[in-house]
This record gives C-alpha cells, structure tokens and sequence, in this order.
C-alpha cells in the first residue's frame, strides 16, 4: 500500500483574508482558486515555496459551529508543523512582516523551533530539523 496525505483543512473566516496572509506574510504559493458553482463555495489551495508534501485547503467557514472552530481548530494546542531549511531566517522575515511569535527559535536535541499564529490565532511550529535527527515520531 502506498498513501500520502495531500491536503489538510484549515477553517477560515475569509478566503480573500487567508489567501492574503499566506502569500503575502508567509509567502506560500496560491496551488488553486475556484469557484464552485454547483456548492456556492470556493476550493482554495495554498503551499509553501518548493513544497513537495501536503497542501493547505483554505475552507471558509459556513456555519455558526465551523465559525466557533476558526483560529482553534486544536483547542490552543499547535496545530500545523512548517518545515524550513533556516528557522532563524524564517523567524526574521516572518516577524518583519507581522506574524506573532508565541515562542522565539529555540534549540533542541532535534533541530530549532519557533511557535508562531496564523491570522486567526492557529498555533504552527515553524521546524528546522538537524542533519542528523528526523522530525518524524518525535510527538512535538
């Protein structure tokens, strides 16, 4: 068997806002914008720069309870992982443009991590691994 994940869902309250954000402030590529007619909504596509993996499914929130969940898909807990190749780099670029860092770089035995919120108030960890450890199964 061979699967992947392509897409995760992220509830927003805007399409137009989001894509914004993520292209402007975290300088992620717009995959896809279209309109469906047929379900009065819109399949919006986002991925960071040179991204191979999963994609970021923009889903507008259509009723009070997906409205209750934007900015706290995880109940506070990080949400998204971002991977980079210079987490301080990242952390520079990104805080010059406005994003708001819970937690500045931080080394660990793994690679260096920063914790930082969307636009909504999701929770991401922005990642740099080590040469030598992986991030998978490390539970973070």
């Amino acid at each position: 068997m061979n699967q992947s994940l392509i897409h995760v869902a992220l509830v927003v309250d805007d399409y137009d806002e989001a894509i914004a954000f993520f292209t402007q402030t975290l300088s992620f590529e717009l995959v896809e914008d279209t309109y469906l007619e047929d379900q009065g909504k819109r399949w919006v596509i986002v991925a960071p720069p040179g991204s191979k993996g999963a994609t970021l499914l923009l889903a507008k929130a259509s009723t009070q309870e997906q409205r209750s969940r934007v900015g706290n898909q995880t109940g506070g807990r990080v949400f998204l992982f971002l991977h980079t190749d210079d987490c301080r780099r990242d952390y520079s670029t990104m805080k010059a443009k406005g994003v708001s860092f819970v937690r500045e770089p931080t080394e660990f035995d793994y690679g260096t991590v920063a914790v930082f919120e969307d636009l909504y108030g999701n929770k991401w960890d922005l990642v740099q691994s080590n040469e030598n450890h992986s991030m998978h199964g490390k539970g973070i």
